[in-house]
């Protein structure tokens, strides 16, 4: 890896997170909902989340305490682990009451002045495996998302004054007029992004695809506030492929996996929507529509772009215009730090690159500055190519003036 460029800039980093207070699901959700939503139990010293009945796994430390330091698996994640060093000796923790930043929008805020970082896509952790667990009850699902939202907002803001944290509420669309009430709500709360699950819609007949007309009101509303679409890595649902295989059908965060499962599934989640989105018309009857994939990698691109252009081979019939440049177009990309940014920007355009550290997950970075690292290196990327992917990018994504923001 290159040194860090120094920035004479304050970067907008895609991909920040924070980790839920243990009320973030139940503060706000009614009591009809308490046994069906979400539910944390205590026994001993270990706490459990409940979802809709079930002890789930997808956080399994739901209270954060310990948690992981940010960006410790970072050799791991680049293929980096020298010769004879066990994976699991990376892993190291920290306690929370030493870090609030990660629970307190006042301690970010004095963190990100520290990271050089001027505004951050505030994301959700374990809110990020609810509406896989709830998948079964739609009532549940809408009613624990608005319930998350009204907690976000309270603690963290969807958007304040200073922008500095712009956090993205849930929209769940398993229930196509609650969810454009949700879009609606959260709307007129300020929110400037919004963030979806990269999977089929539950249904309560069968699942169905997000490029379905039935939420053609969503989309619309939200092309028509500006709002683009943030798809970030969930639980998709997607281990029930896993399973045919003889693995685990339901996702657990930590432990020993089979390996298949990674070759299986990888970013098959975020390949899928996305062709769902194109195929099924989304861009077509929305071509305002901005939407962007994070903590997703990029290598999905080039096969979904392939596929897009053998399909409307096959059936030009089908397609208006052409979907690979309605990918182009209409949907951002932030890549994983380790993955070739040179490549995507030949494919996709360096216009559509954003920058996402994932701090503070231990898979991230440690700091958010070393992204730079892993730009290609004048002559391959100019200053201007680097400004765009740390900064610019992010403010075309969100309607913001880039000259009049310099």
């Amino acid at each position: 890896m290159t040194n860090v460029t120094p920035l004479d800039y304050r970067a907008i980093d895609v991909d920040n997170h924070y980790y839920e207070t243990i009320d973030s699901c139940t503060r706000h959700l009614p009591k009809e909902f308490k046994r069906r939503g979400v539910q944390m139990l205590t026994e001993g010293k270990r706490t459990f989340a409940v979802m809709g009945g079930v002890v789930n796994h997808f956080i399994p430390n739901p209270t954060f305490d310990p948690i992981i330091e940010p960006g410790c698996l970072d050799l791991l994640f680049r293929g980096e682990i020298p010769e004879g060093v066990d994976p699991a000796s990376l892993m190291k923790v920290d306690r929370l009451p030493e870090h609030p930043e990660y629970q307190n929008r006042d301690a970010r805020v004095n963190v990100l002045d520290k990271q050089n970082l001027e505004t951050v896509f505030m994301l959700p952790t374990f809110a990020c495996g609810v509406e896989e667990a709830l998948k079964h009850d739609i009532d549940a699902t809408m009613a624990t998302v608005h319930a998350f939202n009204l907690w976000l907002d309270e603690d963290w803001g969807f958007d304040r004054p200073d922008h500095r944290i712009l956090s993205a509420p849930i929209i769940s669309l398993a229930d196509p007029q609650k969810a454009i009430e949700e879009v609606e709500f959260v709307l007129g709360r300020g929110a400037k992004i919004v963030c979806v699950r990269p999977a089929p819609v539950p249904g309560l007949v069968k699942p169905r695809s997000l490029g379905d007309p039935v939420h053609d009101p969503v989309w619309a509303r939200l092309a028509e506030a500006g709002v683009p679409v943030v798809f970030h890595l969930s639980d998709s649902g997607y281990l029930a492929i896993a399973a045919l295989w003889g693995g685990k059908a339901t996702f657990e965060g930590f432990g020993k996996k089979d390996p298949l499962e990674q070759v299986l599934l990888d970013d098959r989640a975020i390949h899928d929507s996305m062709a769902s989105m194109i195929v099924h018309q989304v861009f077509t009857r929305h071509p305002n529509l901005k939407v962007a994939s994070i903590e997703n990698g990029s290598y999905f691109v080039y096969r979904l772009i392939k596929r897009l252009k053998k399909s409307a081979n096959n059936a030009p019939y089908h397609y208006k215009e052409d979907p690979v440049e309605q990918l182009r177009n209409n949907v951002w990309i932030a890549p994983y730090y380790e993955d070739d940014v040179k490549l995507l920007a030949e494919t996709i355009g360096v216009d559509k690159i954003l920058f996402g550290s994932d701090w503070p997950h231990g898979e991230g970075l440690a700091d958010p500055m070393a992204f730079t690292a892993d730009i290609p290196q004048f002559p391959e990327f100019s200053a201007e190519d680097t400004r765009k992917v740390m900064r610019d990018n992010a403010l075309t994504l969100l309607g913001v003036n880039v000259a009049a923001s310099a």
